[in-house]
């Protein structure tokens, strides 16, 4: 069985919790406390940062990696397009995702000018989702995954209004319907 080494407040762990739930995957989850690290997670993960998948004895770090291992280990359903392009284009948005969590993380830490740069963060996201539905295109998938984290904890932890990015506000309203995203959310209210 696989074995999820977990913290609930981390976004980073929040995109796996939510490829393995859409994927229907059983796993063990093991929440460790971000500020009282346990000495066995550095060896599971050098830079001692979760999450860390646990496979057959084989540590995987990096979320954006594990999600990949994921579609690949478990390819129904998808969560990536079947088109080349459309995969490049999901994983450019996955691999560019500083893009985002960048400005998140000034505004969180209260930073001169991080309001703004948020709100352009925002911007071109609701740009973006004028174009299709989901991050990934036509069906939601691995890009979705790897933004959604953070705009629940922005929406609900920091009281960021959605109001002026009607495609944004749609988009987390449709993700939400989803049985993974609603758990995420209440984790989150959880916090």
């Amino acid at each position: 069985m696989l074995k999820l080494v977990d913290a609930p407040r981390c976004p980073y762990c929040a995109r796996v919790r939510i490829a393995l739930a859409e994927k229907g995957v059983a796993h063990e989850a093991v929440a460790i406390d971000l500020e009282d690290r346990p000495s066995w997670l550095y060896a599971l993960n050098p830079v001692g940062r979760v999450p860390v998948l646990e496979v057959d004895g084989w540590a995987l770090p990096e979320s954006a990696v594990i999600n990949e291992f994921l579609e690949e280990r478990y390819p129904e359903p998808p969560l990536l397009p079947a088109d080349p392009q459309e995969r490049a284009a999901a994983r450019l948005l996955v691999f560019r995702d500083d893009d985002f969590t960048k400005p998140y993380y000034a505004l969180r830490r209260r930073q001169d000018g991080a309001e703004d740069a948020f709100a352009e963060a925002l911007a071109d996201l609701d740009a973006t989702l004028a174009e299709a539905p989901y991050l990934t295109g036509a069906a939601f998938g691995l890009a979705d995954i790897a933004l959604v984290p953070w705009l629940i904890r922005a929406r609900d932890m920091l009281a960021v209004s959605l109001d002026p990015y009607p495609y944004v506000d749609g988009w987390l309203t449709r993700l939400a319907e989803r049985p993974s995203i609603a758990a995420e959310i209440a984790v989150v209210a959880a916090l």
